[in-house]
């Protein structure tokens, strides 16, 4: 299953319920449904072969370590490079790669300039091993505790202080929605460093924006779950983003990876049945564009 813009190959992340644990259940549901990329967690060394070997692509693994990179201790930061380098060479064997995190602080809590210079020096000494094997970093804008690199100033900069083309972006417009930032400037201005792209959308709520603002949590509103009352993540195709114009900046620009379907949708998470009821939906809508 390809998108019919760009044909670029769709897939899906693996979520955290007990059928996506089953990696042999896992792909040959993917198979039987079309679809032909799986994104996984930091064991790429352990079962990235397996996908591979079943016909699909690795659209992208977790880095292995991801805290320690950013902390402001000198030997945590040394050990946490040293199990990405050591991760990175077990990958090597199977292709380059797309290596996936989000630059989140071990100790969220300090100044963010301070957080952004231990990840520039760690990122730093990290980028001759991804290069040495074709692999890139793909960061996801998720702005969780402390996160960098959320932010077109964040991700700017970071590029800026580690040029390497090793260093790259993984695209979600959910997250760009949910902040306010327009994800179609932001994937035209930063496309040249855009190597996986996750398939989630997000819904703003402007009803609720007007009841609760942005600022503070509802107080008697029940919360939503996979957002706030603002915003909820949703299934490509069921928010706001513009998936034909997203498609269409991609091929433009020779966009060589896969769209994987990240699924935090209230109206399918929660059951086996829903989440893949979720996923052939996504894909579908992906496919027609």
């Amino acid at each position: 299953m390809k998108t019919r813009t760009g044909q670029f190959p769709i897939g899906v992340r693996r979520g955290w319920t007990d059928w996506f644990k089953d990696t042999a259940g896992l792909v040959a549901w993917v198979k039987a449904n079309g679809l032909e990329a799986i994104d996984i967690g930091r064991d790429g060394d352990v079962i990235g072969a397996q996908i591979l070997d079943a016909g699909l692509k690795l659209g992208s693994v977790d880095l292995k370590e991801w805290h320690g990179m950013i902390s402001p201790d000198a030997d945590t930061r040394k050990r946490a490079i040293a199990a990405n380098v050591a991760y990175i060479e077990a990958c090597a064997k199977l292709g380059p790669l797309n290596y996936f995190l989000v630059m989140l602080p071990e100790k969220p809590e300090l100044p963010r300039a301070e957080n952004f210079g231990y990840m520039v020096e760690s990122f730093a000494a990290l980028a001759p091993m991804l290069e040495q094997h074709g692999g890139h970093i793909v960061i996801e804008g998720w702005p969780g505790p402390g996160a960098l690199c959320c932010t077109p100033e964040g991700y700017r900069a970071f590029f800026k202080a580690v040029p390497s083309a090793s260093m790259g972006v993984n695209y979600d417009p959910s997250h760009l929605q949910r902040m306010g930032i327009d994800p179609i400037r932001f994937l035209r201005e930063f496309i040249g460093r855009v190597h996986h792209v996750h398939g989630k959308d997000c819904a703003l709520l402007a009803d609720n924006a007007y009841e609760y603002g942005h600022e503070q949590p509802a107080t008697f509103a029940k919360p939503i779950q996979f957002g706030n009352q603002a915003w909820r993540y949703t299934i490509p195709g069921h928010g706001s983003s513009n998936w034909l114009d997203i498609v269409q900046i991609l091929q433009q620009n020779h966009y060589a990876g896969a769209i994987s379907i990240e699924l935090e949708d209230a109206n399918f998470n929660g059951s086996t049945a829903g989440e893949q009821l979720g996923l052939t939906l996504g894909a579908q809508f992906l496919a027609s564009l």
